[in-house]
């Protein structure tokens, strides 16, 4: 079975915003056993708008559509989908109303005409709530199709998004699907493949194995089976072959699924019932976000400083003048003090230090743009490793966060 996606807004197609729509849309219908056949961008246009709904129906059983329901005047699709379905008229939709008034309330903000017509649907769709904004999904039926009208705003769209893979699952009959991702960090797509050769050709003709790098990320290995008979079996067998898989990897391995490597720090951090301290200059903070992303990092993390000034790095963190002066702020005896220093500072049991040249200037012959020293303090000792990543600055920084909280994991594991 076939979708697409099609995402509206001139806000999409001159850079503005970055669509991550479609990539979550495409993860959920791919999770129920449904192909993306394209994923498609068209302004705010009737026309455009218009043709590529009807191009869509001729090679998709599924259309999902978001954007264009905001209360603007641009916000078009609304209009344009009562007219192409052939919509009587639009009836307020009693539920979304009062959602919509409920949140005016919490805003302290008076119902407003603009407000009140968003709730007002076309008489031939069926209603999706929209529990996190004002504007209400929609479900249309087309020749035994469906297509689906979804705000544009991602939070609201991945809520919504829930209900409709639920309500597909009932209109469509579809083959199960399963997934089950491993993860990995530290060893480079083309080694791993070398690394596992064996063990992949050893998979049977129903499971399918798909390599997904991410320079932040690691390399995921995600095995694949579909239409399943006998489901509880099925995983069984993925979880056996993941085991075999995890003692070829072994430490190479961090988490499962939707784990990060944060994540994973975090799981280790409170298994000792230690707690974390970050000092940061080249990654500005990066690793700290990283970490606090993750529900419950205040039981593991204390805090971070970020030192991205060396009067910082001296007064705050307690590194000697003259090493800065001697061998510069990025450099192996410098990195390894601000780790140590932010530990003792945050009273924590392990923290993590970082000092580079992100880019684009600043580099030398010695210390080219990209060089990071990378340090891990733990109550025992401090180790501290040089990297040479990029030229580019936002690659640099994620890239060093993500070495940095491997660097740590590691060093966990090999104290217990």
């Amino acid at each position: 079975m076939n979708a697409e996606i099609i995402t509206i807004g001139d806000e999409i197609l001159i850079g503005q915003i970055v669509d991550t729509n479609s990539a979550y849309i495409a993860e959920q219908l791919n999770l129920t056993g449904v192909s993306v056949y394209r994923k498609t961008s068209v302004s705010d246009s009737r026309k455009h708008i218009m043709e590529n709904i009807d191009r869509a129906f001729t090679t998709s059983d599924i259309i999902i559509v978001t954007g264009g329901l905001g209360p603007t005047s641009d916000d078009i699709t609304k209009q344009v989908l009562a007219e192409y379905f052939g919509a009587r008229c639009m009836k307020i939709h009693e539920p979304s109303l009062e959602i919509i008034k409920n949140l005016m309330h919490r805003l302290n903000i008076p119902l407003s005409e603009t407000n009140r017509r968003q709730a007002e649907l076309p008489d031939c769709c069926i209603p999706i709530l929209n529990k996190n904004g004002t504007a209400p999904a929609m479900w249309f039926e087309h020749n035994g199709k469906i297509l689906v009208s979804m705000p544009g705003v991602p939070f609201e769209m991945k809520a919504i998004m829930n209900d409709v893979i639920h309500m597909i699952g009932n209109h469509f009959n579809l083959g199960t699907v399963y997934h089950k991702t491993l993860l990995t960090y530290g060893i480079p797509e083309s080694v791993l493949a070398e690394q596992i050769k064996e063990w992949e050709t050893g998979l049977p003709e129903h499971l399918h194995l798909a390599y997904l790098p991410n320079p932040e990320s690691g390399v995921r290995l995600r095995l694949s089976a579909y239409n399943i008979n006998d489901k509880n079996s099925l995983i069984k067998e993925i979880d056996d072959y993941f085991d075999s898989l995890r003692k070829i990897l072994k430490t190479a391995v961090y988490g499962e699924n939707s784990d990060s490597l944060a994540s994973s720090v975090g799981k280790l951090l409170q298994q000792k019932q230690a707690m974390l301290a970050t000092a940061e200059s080249c990654t500005g903070g990066r690793i700290a976000n990283m970490i606090t992303a993750n529900a419950g990092s205040s039981g593991y993390f204390v805090g971070s400083v970020v030192a991205y000034s060396n009067a910082v790095k001296i007064k705050t963190l307690g590194v000697n003048a003259s090493d800065i002066e001697n061998y510069g702020a990025v450099s192996e005896q410098v990195v390894c003090q601000m780790a140590q220093g932010v530990r003792i500072a945050l009273n924590a049991d392990y923290a993590v230090a970082t000092s580079g040249i992100a880019g684009p200037d600043g580099g030398s012959i010695e210390k080219p743009v990209g060089t990071v020293w990378i340090a891990v303090a733990t109550p025992r000792k401090v180790v501290a490793q040089r990297y040479v990543l990029s030229t580019l600055r936002d690659v640099n920084i994620s890239r060093a966060s993500a070495i940095a909280l491997n660097m740590l994991r590691l060093e966990l594991i090999n104290e217990n």
